[in-house]
C-alpha cells in the first residue's frame, strides 16, 4: 500500500513542470506580429523558457519594459549563445508575436543588432 502511495505521489510531482509549459497558441496571437527597438534590460535564463527583458520607448516616449519568451537555456547554447552574448544596455531589434492578452509579453522570432548581426532567441513558433 505504500508503494502505491509513493508511486501516485510520485506521478503527481512529475506533472508539475508540464502545467508551467503552454502551447504558442494558447497565449501568443500569430496575427499581432511586432518588431521593436530598444535596450537590454537583462536575461533570464531559466527553464523551461527564458525570458529577455528589455526597455522600448513607445510613440508617445514612454519608456515600456517588454519581456521576450525564448528558448530554454539549452536551446539557446545549440543556438550558438552563452551567458554574455547579449549584455545590459546592448541596442537590439527584437521581431515576434505579441500576447493575447495585449500585455507587453511577446515570443521571439529573433534578435537583430545595429551592426546587422542576428540571433535566433529560440521561441516557440516555427513556420
Amino acid at each position: 500500500m505504500k508503494l502505491k502511495l509513493f508511486l501516485a505521489a510520485l506521478l503527481g510531482l512529475a506533472t508539475i513542470p508540464a502545467l508551467a509549459h503552454h502551447s504558442f497558441y494558447a497565449e501568443f496571437d500569430p496575427n499581432k506580429e511586432v518588431s521593436l527597438e530598444g535596450e537590454v534590460v537583462e536575461m533570464h535564463w531559466v527553464n523551461p523558457h527564458s525570458w529577455l527583458s528589455f526597455a522600448v520607448a513607445n510613440e508617445e516616449g514612454v519608456v515600456e519594459n517588454w519581456q521576450v519568451e525564448g528558448g530554454s537555456p539549452n536551446v539557446l547554447m545549440r543556438l550558438g549563445w552563452n551567458r554574455d552574448s547579449l549584455p545590459p544596455g546592448t541596442r537590439i531589434r527584437v521581431t515576434g508575436f505579441q500576447a493575447k492578452d495585449g500585455s507587453l509579453r511577446m515570443n521571439s522570432r529573433g534578435i537583430e543588432f545595429p551592426d546587422g548581426r542576428t540571433l535566433e532567441l529560440g521561441g516557440s513558433r516555427r513556420d
